[in-house]
């Protein structure tokens, strides 16, 4: 006879939400080939709720592609146009989990439904715990990096121009970085 063990949380069991002022939802990808463009998106909100078992966990997410913002105003006011975003079409990007797996012990993968642009595709995702604490207001935080890759081709977003050189003028692949404090919610 054989019972199953829980596999252990990586984050103290509770709900924890994205703190704005402390996280960043960024993403880089390659122009002409040979430069990355780096951008994050100022807009967004998460929450990642944990039980006794990583299994049973739920991350989920929101961000409001309007609030792209690369450094400069004029490729922002293209990202944000229906060549890329569509932004006043489509205002948000969205993912819910459907799977949260420990690999190791301050690693797991999660597993979910990504919506951009009007489309939803499944989409994997590597998450770090970075620690826990508790900061000088008394709130338990956790940090997390998370990364991923993405196809914009998958999505729709299939602007681009091909170069004398062979490159394309934006890379299909984009990857995807959030830098994560959260706050253990009362």
């Amino acid at each position: 006879m054989s019972t199953a063990t829980p596999t252990p949380t990586l984050v103290p069991t509770g709900t924890w939400a994205a703190d704005p002022a402390h996280s960043k939802a960024g993403f880089a990808v390659k122009h002409m080939g040979i430069a990355t463009v780096r951008g994050e998106f100022k807009d967004f909100e998460g929450a990642l709720e944990i039980g006794d078992d990583i299994s049973t966990a739920t991350v989920h997410g929101t961000l409001k592609v309007a609030s792209v913002y690369t450094g400069d105003d004029k490729r922002d006011g293209h990202l944000r146009s229906p060549d890329f975003f569509d932004a006043e079409t489509y205002p948000e990007m969205t993912f819910s989990s459907t799977k949260v797996e420990a690999v190791d012990d301050v690693t797991f993968r999660v597993t979910g439904d990504l919506t951009l642009h009007g489309v939803t595709r499944e989409l994997v995702f590597h998450a770090e715990v970075q620690g826990t604490d508790v900061d000088p207001w008394g709130n338990e935080r956790v940090g997390l990096e998370i990364t991923g890759k993405l196809s914009r081709g998958d999505y729709g977003m299939s602007f681009n121009q091909a170069l004398g050189s062979g490159n394309m003028l934006v890379a299909d692949k984009v990857n995807i970085a959030f830098d994560i404090s959260a706050v253990k919610q009362a």
